[in-house]
């Protein structure tokens, strides 16, 4: 996994997993890392279906959880499906790679911002890079002179 050896894909397992822990989120230790270009793809498609959320977590779900390929596209159709959504529309949506622009157009904004791993906040020129605590998130919000919002 990223070329690591066995001591360091088990350092990124641990961190990822007391980062989850943290956040009260399923992990499972994971050996590979899939393309997730298509499931990008499929993301911004089901954000303009009804409860999109439902198809996130379940990518979630099986990448970091079940361990499953989310580049492959039967594996994103059958969560598709689980989600509740119209497997038809996602197909065409894989098929013809309806929304390939809208991910290159991410990208592209990814690497003017210098974005390296995700997720990355970004405010007022600074960068938070990877999951972190809400204490780094609210660090680096104070650092550009963001103020509590008060009730």
């Amino acid at each position: 996994m990223f070329g690591s050896g066995p001591e360091d894909i088990q350092a990124k397992n641990d961190r990822m997993r007391g980062l989850m822990e943290t956040e009260n989120l399923p992990f499972n230790d994971r050996s590979h890392t899939y393309n997730s270009r298509l499931a990008q793809e499929l993301g911004i498609w089901a954000d303009t279906q009804p409860d999109s959320d439902a198809y996130h977590m379940a990518v979630y779900q099986a990448y970091f959880v079940e361990n499953r390929n989310v580049g492959d596209p039967d594996v994103l159709l059958a969560l598709v499906k689980s989600a509740g959504l119209d497997v038809d529309a996602a197909k065409d949506v894989l098929e013809n790679r309806t929304f390939k622009d809208a991910v290159d157009a991410d990208w592209n904004k990814s690497r003017q911002y210098g974005v390296t791993g995700v997720p990355t906040f970004v405010a007022g020129g600074q960068g938070c890079v990877g999951a972190q605590p809400y204490e780094a998130i609210a660090g680096m919000l104070e650092s550009i002179g963001a103020k509590k919002k008060t009730d």
